[in-house]
């Protein structure tokens, strides 16, 4: 007959390090071509005029510039509106 010890539990198991999300370069703050602006799990925060989002919803600078935040209007699917933040690059003049 098969049998297996018991295991006892583990306690020390969840010590991940985190995934540094969030915004790194903050409104008014001048930027380079390439910069991350935002770090984040999804599309909370969407990318407007002067940036990209890459594969990982990482928000970058597409131009020099300086960083600005406004809040849209976004519709949704089923034609809800919500507001949402969307991050802008803006040349320096």
């Amino acid at each position: 007959m098969s049998h297996v010890k018991a295991g006892g539990s583990s306690k020390n198991i969840h010590n991940n390090a985190g995934q540094r999300l969030g915004v790194k370069r903050f409104g008014g703050q001048k930027v380079s071509t390439g910069e991350v602006l935002v770090r984040q799990t999804g599309s909370t925060k969407l990318a407007g005029p002067g940036t990209f989002m890459s594969k990982n919803y990482t928000i970058h600078a597409a131009q020099d510039g300086v960083v600005s935040f406004k809040k849209i209007k976004k519709g949704r699917f089923t034609g809800k509106t919500t507001k949402r933040t969307e991050v802008v690059v803006e040349k320096v003049a």
